[in-house]
């Protein structure tokens, strides 16, 4: 199981570098346009940035989550490894509490927009609004793995 979640996390990474790379053509083909007159206006530009704007913040947030850089705050001293988990435990369960709503309402965005078509480019929208459950529903896989590793930590018998 391990290895599928490195899988899956890699592949969301490489997705991330994808859109963030994509993400430049747009914006800088509408700076250009809008500063000079070397192109001309495209207004489909602006859609498709704000829908890559949209993917790549949620598949930053999933990665995050994955390496515990997302939703944490690091004001406690230095706690021993049970006290750390238990504390990582009860931060994770707010975050669960996040990605259920993520998930529920997710769906609803997408039954909300499934028969609607972006202005411009006239992309189907539930391909859009499909990052709010696809993240909610990854939060809570890599939030399970990091349940068990730190209920395997808390129950173990080297732990201090």
């Amino acid at each position: 199981m391990k290895r599928l979640l490195d899988f899956y996390h890699r592949l969301l990474t490489w997705l991330l570098v994808a859109t963030v790379a994509i993400l430049i053509v747009p914006v800088t083909m509408q700076i250009v346009s809008r500063f000079t007159g070397l192109i001309p206006s495209y207004i489909w530009t602006e859609e498709l940035s704000r829908f890559l704007f949209i993917w790549m913040v949620m598949l930053g947030a999933m990665v995050a989550v994955r390496e515990a850089t997302h939703f944490e705050v690091d004001v406690w001293p230095e706690l021993s490894p049970r006290a750390a988990a238990r504390l990582r435990i009860v931060s994770n369960l707010f975050v669960l509490l996040f990605a259920l709503v993520f998930v529920y309402w997710g769906v609803q965005f997408v039954r909300f927009g499934w028969n609607q078509e972006s202005e411009l480019a006239e992309l189907p929208m539930p391909y859009i609004f499909l990052a709010w459950p696809i993240a909610g529903l990854t939060w809570m896989l890599f939030l399970g793995e990091a349940f068990a590793r730190d209920l395997r930590l808390l129950y173990s018998e080297a732990a201090p």
